[in-house]
């Protein structure tokens, strides 16, 4: 009898153990074909749905920076339609939520400040379209994100989604003051916002600099954290008419500070939840493992005295299970922080607005270091057209290729 229970403890713990083993979700042999197909078909991979969001991201920054807007535009939009969608509705990221779904398997929406600049580049390209109106909603949107409506309410603190929003009431004849008000207050004592000048025809976006990046940290890689690394432009300037116009470029906001700075969200909270349940539930079945090989040698020592050792010998096989539950959940919880990244994004924004005359218009914009010195590598040429009508000109630059 003793033997029998040992055996069948030890079968329940191969097969506790076994399913320990993480499985990948497809065998690896499966990734050259799908590569080599990828490459035969010249064409775009095939992009899962739960990464559909964070590809429109990329391609659409990519887009805005070529001049490619009807792209930027589109990608944008299948972006926030779905962003709007997944956080109330899809079931994919409510399993996600579930204690035992990986982090990474969910629908990628991204960081507020991921979801923030979507907005904020749509926005963008509104206003260029004439539609200062739409344009004013998506600065709004940012702002709504930043603030964290899905978990604990927190203040909205970026400089140019209150000083646009503001702006474009202006533009739209009503009172864009306490909009700009909020902007000054974000941006602090040491920046003096320009005040709005319904007449300027010309809004200049720039930005530069590399965004924050993601990395997993904690015993389990449950920590989601962000490092950045300060970019050597530190501002910016536009040179209008032969050097005869420089227009200042001054970093207003900061990506690494939102995505540093801003308050944990709810599934942080989370995948938390998910490092103290793993911890335990392997301490846990460490320490049941450990009594059912206790219970275990004590019933031999009770059968080499030729006593019943069978209550002892069940007590061991309880123990055993046990801990191989225990290390089962424990594996099963899956709390690796979600690192996928919209790893083209600029660290500094800044924006002008300017009153020009219609015409055509060169120059270049260049991008100094945090002494004041020109950074010659990084200029970038710029052309652009002011036409006569009342639609505002609006032009968008990069020190970022793609």
């Amino acid at each position: 009898m003793p033997r029998t229970l040992t055996a069948l403890l030890l079968v329940v713990l191969l097969a506790g153990l076994s399913g320990c083993e993480s499985v990948p979700d497809e065998p690896r042999a499966r990734d050259g074909r799908r590569a080599a197909r990828a490459e035969a078909s010249r064409g775009v991979p095939e992009v899962p749905e739960r990464e559909r969001v964070l590809h429109a991201y990329r391609a659409a920054a990519t887009a805005l920076r070529t001049g490619q807007y009807e792209v930027a535009k589109a990608r944008l939009d299948d972006a926030i339609a779905r962003i709007g969608g997944i956080i109330a509705n899809d079931a994919d990221a409510a399993r996600a939520r579930g204690l035992f779904s990986a982090e990474s398997t969910k629908v990628f929406i991204g960081e507020p400040y991921e979801r923030v600049m979507a907005y904020y580049y749509r926005g963008i390209l509104y206003w260029r379209d004439g539609e200062p109106d739409n344009a004013r909603a998506c600065f709004r949107s940012g702002q709504v994100i930043d603030s964290g409506p899905e978990q604990e309410k927190y203040d909205a603190d970026y400089v140019l989604l209150d000083y646009l929003d503001g702006l474009a009431s202006a533009k739209l004849q009503a009172d864009g003051g306490d909009a700009w008000a909020r902007a000054q207050a974000h941006a602090g004592e040491k920046v003096a916002l320009p005040p709005y000048n319904p007449a300027a025809n010309v809004l200049v976006f720039a930005e530069y600099g590399y965004g924050p990046r993601k990395y997993a940290a904690g015993p389990y890689g449950e920590q989601l954290r962000f490092h950045v690394e300060d970019s050597p432009s530190r501002t910016a300037r536009l040179v209008l008419n032969q050097g005869r116009m420089i227009v200042p470029l001054p970093p207003y906001d900061d990506l690494g500070y939102q995505a540093t700075t801003r308050g944990g969200r709810v599934m942080d909270h989370i995948l938390g939840n998910k490092a103290v349940f793993k911890a335990g539930a392997d301490v846990a079945g460490d320490v049941a493992l450990a009594g059912a090989a206790i219970a275990h040698d004590q019933s031999r020592r009770r059968e080499r005295r030729g006593k019943d050792g069978d209550d002892a010998e069940a007590a061991a096989i309880g123990l055993g299970i046990l801990g191989v539950i225990g290390k089962v959940a424990a594996a099963a919880t899956r709390p690796e922080a979600d690192t996928r990244q919209w790893n083209n994004l600029p660290q500094r924004l800044s924006f002008a607005a300017l009153k020009l005359a219609p015409g055509e218009y060169s120059g270049r914009i260049e991008f100094l270091d945090r002494d004041g010195h020109l950074l010659p590598a990084r200029t970038r040429p710029v052309a652009f057209t002011v036409a006569g009508d009342e639609r505002d000109t609006v032009v968008f630059f990069s020190e970022l290729t793609g």
